[in-house]
């Protein structure tokens, strides 16, 4: 039986590979163009941004992988009456299955961790290839749409030549009511990034300055203005929040939330006493309790996404086991060698089940109505389904 498991295990290990590879591939790829055509990258950047796009194209191809392994291994094998001659020597089925819940277990270990670090590597790294390449972008935008704007930047030109930019308009729009919004027009221009202090200057000749609406001043000379690479890149300011931070700040970063909510609330009622105490009753129903109750809840909300982010991770790096768990039984209660109508057959079942499960797990568990371990409520489902075909195959 030794000799026969590690056949099963060898199989299960190299369709896998092969899969994942390939799936790595299809996803980098379509990542990469979307990137690309979304942020206007050449061909420095995307090769840049390959590493970081790495562990996020692996932890969505990870579970399929695993699924197709076993689905084709297993598969293959009942089409073949290897599990009926098992039978007949009066070995469990269950043994045969062994070898692709261990390896899926381990595979499931790795899509934790890749979890993790797409979201707070990988996600870090993106920001930072694009952001040090915005005046690339920005030239390619300009030479070929003679625009380039992102939320608080704009600029149009007339034409580009080489990297002089030609009677360029910049736009600086305001940020807050208090912001305001600065108008630079130029004869020319020249763009020139500097990722060291992370700005990008903006070197006009012949240039005016308005701020909203008024003239604040002509510099006839070469005049720069220093724009930060943040507000002129399409990615904005740095991923931040639950979903990007790591793991292992998680714990950590969810008591600062827990204190800051604390204190939010102890501020709250010391201001309510002190309003009835003096019988300022009408500001207890004005906008600012209304704007503090609106940041408690902001607080609630991100409080509520910190408890949940780590049953997350660890439940969609462990959707590779319950896969499997699933799927092997159902391959070879199938008893088909068509591999990809098996694969379709196992897949369907956890697209329109563990899919929307999680969907409503992390949802619900966001805003605070469930639990954070709701989000294993796909995973718990896929596996009971899956521990009740195993018993069906052992009764068979």
């Amino acid at each position: 039986m030794t000799c026969f498991t590690r056949y099963i295990l060898w199989n299960l290990i190299a369709v896998f590979a092969v899969t994942l590879a390939g799936l790595t591939l299809v996803l980098i790829m379509a990542v990469v163009a979307q990137e690309a055509v979304r942020q206007g990258l050449g061909l420095e950047p995307i090769v840049r941004l390959l590493p970081y796009l790495m562990p996020d194209a692996l932890r969505f191809a990870l579970p399929a992988a695993m699924l197709f392994a076993v689905c084709m291994v297993y598969g293959r094998m009942s089409a073949a009456n290897e599990f009926v001659a098992i039978k007949s020597l009066g070995i469990s089925p269950l043994k045969a299955l062994w070898p692709a819940l261990a390896l899926a277990f381990l595979v499931s270990l790795v899509a934790v961790w890749l979890n993790d670090a797409a979201v707070s590597w990988g996600r870090q790294g993106v920001y930072r290839v694009v952001l040090h390449s915005v005046e690339e972008i920005a030239y390619g935008m300009l030479r070929s749409q003679r625009s380039y704007s992102t939320r608080q930047f704009s600029i149009g030109v007339r034409g580009v030549e080489g990297r002089k930019l030609i009677q360029p308009i910049v736009f600086l729009r305001a940020d807050g009511e208090n912001s305001p919004t600065i108008m630079l027009t130029a004869d020319s221009a020249e763009l020139r990034s500097n990722p060291e202090d992370s700005t990008l200057s903006i070197w006009l000749t012949n240039s005016i300055v308005d701020v909203d609406g008024e003239i604040t001043g002509i510099f006839p000379e070469t005049y720069e203005y220093v724009v930060p690479l943040s507000q002129a890149s399409k990615k904005g300011n740095a991923p931040s929040g639950p979903a990007n931070c790591a793991l292992r700040l998680l714990p950590r970063r969810t008591l600062e939330q827990r204190a800051d909510i604390l204190e939010l609330e102890q501020t709250m009622a010391a201001e309510a006493a002190y309003q009835m105490l003096s019988g300022d009753f009408a500001e207890l129903s004005s906008d600012a309790w209304r704007l503090r109750h609106g940041r408690l809840r902001g607080a609630q909300d991100t409080l509520h996404r910190f408890e949940m982010e780590p049953w997350r991770r660890w439940a969609s790096g462990f959707s590779c086991l319950f896969f499997a768990l699933a799927g092997a039984p159902l391959a070879v209660w199938r008893r088909r060698e068509d591999i990809w109508t098996t694969f379709a057959f196992c897949f369907f079942p956890i697209l329109v089940c563990y899919y929307p499960l999680l969907i409503i797990g992390v949802d619900r568990s966001k805003s605070g109505e469930w639990p954070s371990y709701s989000v294993w409520l796909g995973n718990i489902v896929i596996g009971l389904a899956g521990l009740w075909l195993m018993r069906l195959l052992v009764r068979e």
